[in-house]
């Protein structure tokens, strides 16, 4: 099974609950698991999965992967960084998903600035 890897989006499980199920059963039976991060505030997210997995359930970096997209950062409080190819631990407590007061002005909808251009 070392071919197969899950490559799951985290927003689409129902929690955090259920994704720590797959991550278990994958490390059962020896396959990796990429964290999906290719959207709003998914970086920020799944930085948090990729740091379980290492500290609590494989124990391993070497044949780890985690999903980082380039963009959309500055939305949030407490912005993904990237140093030497890995995530940095977060500053924060929580699960970094907080929206900047701006952002949250500029994009609620429908009452945000930018639904009203």
């Amino acid at each position: 099974l070392n071919h197969i890897i899950i490559h799951k989006a985290v927003v689409s499980t129902q929690s955090t609950g259920e994704v720590l199920a797959i991550m278990v059963l994958a490390r059962k039976f020896g396959v990796p698991v990429v964290p999906h991060a290719g959207g709003v505030g998914l970086c920020e997210l799944v930085r948090h999965y990729s740091m379980i997995d290492y500290v609590l359930i494989s124990g391993k970096i070497d044949d780890r992967m985690c999903e980082y997209a380039e963009h959309l950062h500055e939305h949030f409080t407490d912005q993904a960084e990237i140093k030497n190819a890995r995530y940095v631990l977060p500053y924060k407590p929580g699960f970094s998903c907080e929206m900047t007061e701006d952002a949250v002005k500029t994009f609620k909808f429908p009452d945000g600035t930018y639904w009203k251009k």
